[in-house]
């Protein structure tokens, strides 16, 4: 077990959010904050020359990080990358393709495809991302949070087997675990131990706070969520909880409103919902066992500034006067969207006064 001494953060309201302590207002931070919708962002990705070699270059990747701080004030900040690092690590060859995203050149889809897999050191084999922690922590200057993530086990494993994003559902990944049930147990206990170092490496480097992005667990049926996608977070969060303890770990499954309680019992102090559940409705499902992060369309962003407040007000209204709200949207902001919209959501969180519960 490591203990962590790290200087007191001036404004700890998403830190004490995820302890389900009172703040003097609900925090807020937005998935995909620093991204194409901010001017500034596409400056900048465009110096770098292609969205990888933002990722990689640990200056440029800090300042696309606190665009968004100097511009809204967000209650905490996240690492600037891309959930798809691990893979593209070990040597799938990731690449992307305008107008379709990411794609792998060597697509694992055999057991032996799997067993040649390389054991990843994060320290090493993801330095650029830990150069990137480190020098977006130093420049926070403590001000606020910083949060590090990664991609699920499934997750990851969707992308690594169908070497691309997928219109079907990823059936051939779902087929796999049926008909290649050796190789798919292989390739997530592989990522496992990819992850668990990974997210080890981020707090070592200076990450406050960690979050797991289970983007296609929503996908699967109940039993096959619960050994495909949960098991393997839960036994991520257990290695980092028994090395850091005190770090908070948000779960996000979109889609998995349907299993709250399920993700609540697996040691997480967080769980991030998307757009499709009622948040006072969770809140009362899982009580205060867990934080609860949410959960705005991102849609909502496109229409009018009135509707942008009001929609945001009735995101707050759900979740009443309680401990254990963080504001975010229900999944990451769409490029199109006018800035002008998200100071108006986050002015509305920032000046909201909840009504008291009876």
């Amino acid at each position: 077990m490591t203990q962590v001494a790290k200087p007191q953060i001036k404004n700890d309201r998403f830190l004490k959010a995820l302890r389900r302590e009172p703040v003097d207002r609900t925090p807020i931070w937005m998935m995909r904050q620093a991204g194409r919708y901010l001017p500034e962002y596409r400056e900048t990705r465009a110096k770098a020359g292609d969205f990888m070699s933002l990722c990689k270059n640990a200056e440029l990747a800090c300042e696309v990080t606190m665009q968004p701080i100097r511009r809204y004030g967000f209650d905490a900040a996240i690492l600037f990358s891309d959930i798809l690092t691990i893979p593209d690590a070990m040597g799938l060859g990731l690449h992307f393709v305008q107008g379709e995203g990411p794609q792998f050149t060597h697509p694992v889809r055999q057991l032996a495809d799997i067993q040649a897999l390389p054991e990843l050191t994060a320290e090493v084999d993801l330095d650029y991302v830990m150069r990137a922690v480190s020098t977006i922590k130093q420049a926070l200057n403590q001000e606020i949070p910083l949060i590090g993530f990664t991609g699920s086990p499934w997750t990851l494993a969707c992308y690594m087997v169908n070497g691309s994003g997928s219109k079907d559902g990823f059936a051939r990944v779902q087929r796999m675990a049926y008909e290649q049930l050796e190789a798919m147990q292989l390739l997530l206990a592989k990522l496992v131990d990819a992850v668990s170092d990974y997210l080890l490496a981020q707090v070592a480097a200076g990450a406050d706070a960690l979050q797991i992005f289970d983007t296609w667990g929503g996908l699967l049926s109940y039993e096959d969520y619960l050994s495909l996608s949960l098991n393997p977070m839960r036994l991520i969060v257990e290695r980092v909880k028994a090395e850091y303890p005190e770090i908070p770990i948000i779960v996000f499954t979109k889609g998995g409103g349907v299993w709250l309680e399920e993700m609540a019992d697996i040691g997480c102090d967080g769980l991030g919902l998307d757009w499709t559940v009622h948040l006072g409705q969770a809140r009362e499902r899982v009580g205060s066992q867990v934080a609860l992060q949410g959960n705005l369309s991102p849609v909502i962003l496109n229409a009018p500034t009135s509707v942008v407040e009001a929609k945001t007000k009735a995101v707050l209204d759900q979740f009443g006067a309680h401990p254990g709200h963080i504001f975010n949207l229900g999944h990451g902001i769409t490029p199109k969207i006018d800035p002008e919209h998200v100071r108006v959501m986050v002015e509305t969180v920032k000046n909201y006064r909840a009504t008291p519960s009876v």
